[in-house]
């Protein structure tokens, strides 16, 4: 990225740590949501440091020393620190919620927050299951199995139809929408609903996958749910876009370059003078002129 647009995500990125306290803007919900999918990369970060704490001095990653850092390090016996940093985008994105509710007083703001209290509850049972290291029974697991289907439920229902608006009656295409942006590719559409679903519930692959085979399990999940997060930017996206055009926010006319003072009825209207190239310049900003 070039140095403004470094400058400009980093600002943006910066501004959610002060989430439910300031005013929350759309960059704020999108940017939000973005570092939900990362869930699985800021969780990893704690095993970063405490790899670089403990073996950095080794001289191969292949020495049986090094080879301790995968019980060291290990979610079962850290599973408290994995928990935290798991949970910090959706902490942030319950609280913009919260903080949307204060001020528009909309209870689907409600909905959304308890969206992203149920994701956290879930990555506490999936981290105290692994901790307790109990294979695929006990309470521990059913907890996880629940928790998991409500979350992933809650997620693609708040997905179809608010995110994206879809599953309207009356559409020209059945499960879509009225109005749509992307009009050559209706079958895209179906393909975001099916995998979206799909993508949703890829954490049954943890139940059939054990020991090394689950973590290139847990990689490959965390790796659809970007490319799921890529796909969802799409039609989220577009359906704001849509919103605005409804509520008039955006428009396609270009503004005249030309001011008019309207003193009263009995003088009617009279237009001023020309404006100088100074106040044209002022005038026409962001229009073509």
């Amino acid at each position: 990225m070039r140095g403004r647009a470094r400058w400009w995500t980093i600002k943006n990125i910066a501004k959610l740590g002060a989430s439910g306290i300031r005013e929350v803007k759309f960059i704020d919900v999108w940017l939000g949501d973005q570092i939900c999918s990362l869930v699985y990369s800021l969780s990893n970060l704690y095993f970063v440091g405490c790899f670089y704490a403990h073996f950095a001095n080794s001289l191969s990653v292949y020495d049986s020393y090094v080879q301790e850092a995968w019980s060291t390090c290990s979610v079962a016996q850290n599973w408290r620190w994995y928990y935290l940093l798991s949970i910090l985008p959706f902490m942030v994105r319950f609280m913009q919620c919260l903080r949307r509710y204060r001020d528009v007083k909309l209870p689907t703001q409600l909905i959304n927050a308890g969206k992203y209290a149920t994701a956290m509850l879930y990555y506490f049972c999936y981290y105290y299951w692994r901790h307790q290291n109990s294979p695929h029974s006990g309470t521990s697991f059913i907890l996880w199995c629940f928790t998991a289907t409500v979350n992933s439920i809650y997620g693609y229902a708040w997905d179809v139809l608010m995110d994206w608006s879809v599953c309207k009656p009356h559409a020209r295409y059945p499960l879509l929408r009225p109005e749509l942006v992307y009009k050559s590719q209706i079958p895209c559409y179906y393909f975001a609903l099916v995998s979206n679903l799909c993508i949703r519930f890829i954490w049954l692959t943890n139940i059939f996958f054990d020991g090394a085979n689950a973590d290139l399990c847990s990689f490959i999940a965390a790796l659809l749910e970007m490319l799921r997060r890529v796909q969802w930017n799409f039609y989220r996206l577009e359906n704001q876009h849509l919103r605005n055009m409804d509520r008039f926010q955006v428009t396609r006319e270009v503004h005249l370059p030309y001011r008019f003072d309207v003193h009263s009825k009995e003088e009617g209207a009279h237009s001023l003078p020309m404006p100088t190239p100074a106040e044209n310049r002022e005038v026409c900003s962001g229009a073509v002129c």
